[in-house]
């Protein structure tokens, strides 16, 4: 366990480069920070901080502490104000896409839900797109969902690579148009196998339209098409098909958390992005 008063005199003079103006910062005496500092670097082992006549700076291992450090501040300011609050009421209108339900977020709303009894989540399970248009008309407090990487605004919490799937035994006629089994528009995944096929001079055709994940699973392993999925999430059943198929590449896409800066959609995006690494039910590479 790390002082947290150790810890912010640290940070103190990492950003300031100054033991003197960490000190008036702080409000203390520049031999108490000093003496915090020389405590942190007891307790982890290793040099934090080089000081010479020239000044202050960072070692290696100090430019890793400012990381943690800053961290482990904001985890235990984030539990204060959550024990210190009044309890939550409201409701929360949540939109969802439709293949993070493979997800650790059942388990996540559930937690939220005995933590917070006096908030009625509002859930709505949809195409990414769909939801970015709905936060954007005000009819949605917080959404998670895809969008295509590099876009604004949003808060990534990871990237997926976009890979083509289908059934075990599919085979990809080069000689003929590639049969897409998509979800209809304004389907990210969707656009981007389309973008994708369409620059590389591949004709295409729609094999199957459906705007659930079990519907496009199950015209995938009955052998209709292929699809584009995040590499993640690949549903049950069906397999990244790689270059054998001699389809494009279909590059990247984010998972964003938009919306909820405060009240019980802000508690619940806060309980969504402490979650950590976030584990799937099911990942098939």
């Amino acid at each position: 366990m790390f002082d947290a008063a150790q810890l912010r005199s640290f940070l103190a003079v990492a950003r300031s480069l100054s033991f003197t103006q960490a000190a008036q910062r702080l409000d203390l005496r520049q031999s108490t920070v000093s003496q915090h500092v020389q405590r942190l670097e007891a307790a982890v082992g290793r040099r934090l901080l080089e000081r010479d006549t020239h000044g202050v700076a960072l070692t290696a291992d100090g430019e890793a502490m400012v990381g943690f450090a800053t961290a482990i501040l904001e985890v235990g300011e984030r539990a204060l104000r959550h024990f210190a609050g009044a309890p939550l009421h409201g409701v929360v209108r949540f939109g969802v896409s439709d293949d993070l339900v493979q997800t650790d977020l059942p388990q996540i709303l559930r937690a939220f839900a005995r933590s917070h009894p006096g908030v009625e989540l509002d859930l709505t399970v949809a195409l990414s797109g769909t939801l970015h248009q709905r936060l954007a008309s005000g009819d949605l407090d917080l959404v998670l969902a895809k969008r295509v990487a590099g876009d604004q605004p949003g808060q990534v919490l990871w990237r997926e690579r976009l890979v083509w799937v289908g059934a075990p035994d599919v085979q990809v006629d080069p000689a003929r148009p590639v049969p897409l089994v998509a979800y209809p528009p304004p389907s990210i995944s969707r656009a981007r196998a389309i973008a994708a096929l369409t620059a590389a001079g591949r004709d295409w055709r729609l094999a199957c339209v459906s705007d659930s994940l079990g519907g496009l699973r199950a015209a995938a392993l009955a052998g209709q098409g292929v699809l584009a999925h995040a590499a993640g999430l690949v549903p049950p059943g069906l397999v990244r098909l790689g270059s054998r198929a001699g389809l494009p590449d279909l590059g990247e896409v984010e998972f964003v958390l938009m919306g909820g800066e405060r009240g019980p959609a802000g508690a619940l995006g806060e309980a969504i992005r402490g979650h950590g690494r976030w584990r799937l039910t099911k990942e098939i590479s």
